[in-house]
C-alpha cells in the first residue's frame, strides 16, 4: 500500500515512455506507481495520505546543477547591492549595514553590478572608506569574479601599489598606480586569506536558510560547486539529524584532487541525500569582469582578450590535474566562459579520453557561455555536458553586445544549437550570482527577454528552446550530470518521490507569464517541505 498518493493532477513525468499521468503513489520515499486516478486509488490503504492536486501541474523536483549553496544562504542576511543603481545608493546601503554590525566584523557579499551605474564605472574604495572606518569590507560583483575592498581590508591583506598582479588575476589601479580597491579573480585571494573562517554554527545557519529558500522555489536537489570540507561536514551533521531537505552533490576544488583520490572515492560516492566525487576547476573568469578568455579582444576593451584561469596557468598544470583526477575515477567540471576557454577545455577533455581510454565520464563544462559554432558538436561527440544557467542570458543580454559584439553573441547561451547538436544540457542558477529559481530559468530559456525590457522578442532569439526542453534540462539533464538518472529526473516507478507542484500550467500559459508562476508544493522523498500559503 502507498504511504502517499497525489491524484487528480496533470503530471508531466519527463519520461518519454509515459509523458502524462493523473496520479502517483509513493512508498517509503520512492515512487510506487504512476498512472490514472483509478489505477493509483487501488493502492490506497487506511493510513495513506492523499493530496488532491486539483488539476495542477506536477513535475519532477527541480535539480539546480550549479549553486554556491552556503554562500547563497549567507547572502540572504547580508548587505544587498545587486540593484544599487548609483554610487550614492551603493555607499548608503553599505553605511546602513555597517552601522548595525559590531566593530571589526567583516562585511562581505553584496553582489553589486557596475553595469547598473551611470557610465558602468567600477566602484572604488573612496566611495565607502568614510562610512566604514571600523569594518573591513570586501563586497563582490554579482558574478563573483571581482570584488571591492575598502582601505581597511586592503591593509589587512597587504595589497599596496607595489603589489604585483598574480597569475590569473588583476589589481585595478588608478592613474597614479594606486589600487582602487577592485580586485579581479585570483587577485582576490589576498583578501580571502585574511577573512576569518566561519564557525560550524554559522555554516549551519546559512545552509538551513538556503534549503528553506530553495524548497520554496521547487528545488529538491543541488550540485554545490563550492562544497568545502567545512561545509561538507555540516551537510553530514544535518543528514545525521534528518534535517537535509535537498539532495546534495558536492564538488571539491580541482587543485585538491589528490586529497580526494587518496581516499579511494570516485564519482558519485555517497547515499540518497549526500554525494561527492566531482571536481570543479577554472579555465577563465567572467564576461562582466572582462576576464572571460576569448580568441579576439573585447569590443569595449580592445587592450585585452581576457585571462586564462589560475588552474590553466600553465596549461600543463591543468592537463596534469585532469589526467590524474580522471584516472582516479573522479568527475571533472570546469568553468569556461569565453570561446577560447571553452575550446581549450574541449581539446583537453579530448586528450584525456585518448590517453586514459573510454568510459562513462560525463565531463561537465560549467557555463559553456560563449561558443564558436564549430565547437558545439564537440560536446555530444566527447560526451561533455553543458551545465548552463539560462537566467544569465536575460541579465547579461542587457550589455553583452557592447562587450563582444553582435556577431560573437550569436554563440552565447546557445541552448538551441547545443540541443540540436545532440548535447545534454543541465540547467542551474549559479546562485548566489543569480536567483535560485528554476521558473525564472525556464522563462529565460524560452523567451530570452532581457531584464531591461528592451528585447521583447528575445536576445539572440534563434537560441530559444521550448518550455518542455527547459524543464528536462532542469530535471533529467541535471540528474544525468551527476550520474543520478536511474533514481531521479523523471516521475517513474522506483525513483525518488521528489516533486514540484505549480499553481499554473507552464506548458500551456503564455511563456511571458512563467516568471510570475508560484510553487504550490515541494516534496522530497514523499515528504512535503514547502507549501504555498
Amino acid at each position: 500500500m502507498a504511504d502517499l498518493i497525489l491524484r487528480n493532477g496533470k503530471i508531466w513525468t519527463v519520461n518519454r515512455r509515459q509523458p502524462l499521468a493523473q496520479a502517483v503513489a509513493v512508498h517509503q520515499g520512492r515512487i510506487l506507481a504512476v498512472g490514472s486516478n483509478a489505477e493509483i486509488d487501488a493502492l490506497r490503504g487506511k493510513d495513506t495520505q492523499v493530496v488532491d492536486l486539483k488539476g495542477r501541474l506536477m513535475l519532477p523536483g527541480f535539480h539546480d546543477s550549479h549553486v554556491h549553496f552556503y554562500t547563497g544562504g549567507t547572502r540572504l542576511a547580508g548587505v544587498q547591492l545587486r540593484d544599487a543603481a548609483t554610487p550614492e545608493e551603493f555607499r548608503r546601503r553599505i553605511a546602513a549595514f555597517a552601522a548595525k554590525q559590531p566593530k571589526k566584523r567583516w562585511i562581505t557579499g553584496g553582489d553589486w553590478d557596475h553595469e547598473n551605474f551611470p557610465s558602468a564605472q567600477l566602484p572604488v574604495k573612496d566611495w565607502i572608506d568614510a562610512v566604514t572606518p571600523d569594518h573591513p569590507v570586501f563586497v563582490n560583483r554579482l558574478d563573483g569574479h571581482m570584488a571591492l575592498a575598502n582601505s581597511v581590508a586592503l591593509r589587512l591583506a597587504g595589497v599596496t601599489r607595489d603589489s604585483k598582479d598574480p597569475p590569473g588575476g588583476a589589481i585595478v589601479r588608478d592613474a597614479m598606480g594606486n589600487p582602487t580597491g577592485v580586485l579581479k579573480d585570483s587577485a582576490m585571494d589576498a583578501v580571502f586569506r585574511v577573512i576569518p573562517e566561519p564557525a560550524a554554527a554559522e555554516i549551519e545557519e546559512g545552509l538551513r536558510a538556503a534549503m528553506r529558500y530553495a524548497n520554496s522555489r521547487g528545488v529538491t536537489s543541488v550540485t554545490d560547486v563550492s562544497a568545502s570540507p567545512e561545509v561538507l561536514r555540516v551537510y553530514q551533521s544535518l543528514l545525521a539529524h534528518g534535517a537535509l531537505t535537498v539532495r546534495v552533490y558536492g564538488l571539491q576544488p580541482l587543485s585538491r584532487w589528490q586529497r580526494l583520490a587518496a581516499t579511494g572515492i570516485t564519482a558519485g560516492f555517497g547515499g540518497e541525500y549526500l554525494r561527492i566525487g566531482g571536481l570543479k576547476g577554472f579555465s577563465d573568469g567572467s564576461l562582466g569582469s572582462t576576464t572571460a578568455w576569448f580568441f579576439e579582444p573585447y569590443s569595449d576593451a580592445p587592450e585585452t582578450s581576457g585571462l586564462p584561469g589560475e588552474d590553466l596557468i600553465p596549461i600543463t598544470r591543468m592537463r596534469d590535474n585532469l589526467l590524474g583526477a580522471d584516472a582516479a575515477g573522479l568527475q571533472l567540471a570546469i568553468h569556461a566562459i569565453g570561446d577560447r576557454a571553452n575550446e581549450t577545455m574541449l581539446s583537453l577533455f579530448d586528450e584525456v579520453i585518448r590517453k586514459n581510454g573510454p568510459r562513462d565520464r560525463r565531463f561537465r563544462i560549467e557555463h559553456a557561455q560563449h561558443l564558436r559554432f564549430a565547437d558545439m558538436p564537440r560536446f555530444a561527440k566527447l560526451g561533455v555536458i553543458a551545465s548552463m544557467q539560462p537566467y544569465h542570458a536575460i541579465d547579461d543580454g542587457r550589455w553583452a553586445d557592447k562587450r563582444i559584439g553582435a556577431e560573437r553573441a550569436k554563440g552565447t547561451y546557445a541552448f538551441r544549437s547545443l540541443i540540436d547538436a545532440g548535447a545534454t544540457l543541465a540547467f542551474g542558477s549559479d546562485w548566489f550570482v543569480a536567483p535560485i529559481d528554476p521558473l525564472l530559468g525556464i522563462y529565460a530559456a524560452a523567451t530570452r527577454r532581457t531584464l531591461d525590457g528592451k528585447r521583447p522578442g528575445g536576445w539572440v532569439p534563434e537560441q530559444k528552446i521550448t518550455v518542455a526542453e527547459a524543464i528536462e534540462a532542469y530535471t533529467l539533464g541535471s540528474a544525468k550530470a551527476s550520474f543520478e538518472e536511474p533514481v531521479k529526473g523523471t516521475i517513474e516507478s522506483g525513483k525518488y518521490a521528489d516533486f514540484v507542484v505549480l499553481q499554473e500550467d507552464i506548458l500551456n500559459i503564455p511563456v511571458e507569464r512563467i516568471d510570475k508562476v508560484v510553487v504550490g508544493l515541494t516534496i522530497i522523498g514523499g515528504r512535503i517541505v514547502h507549501a504555498f500559503r
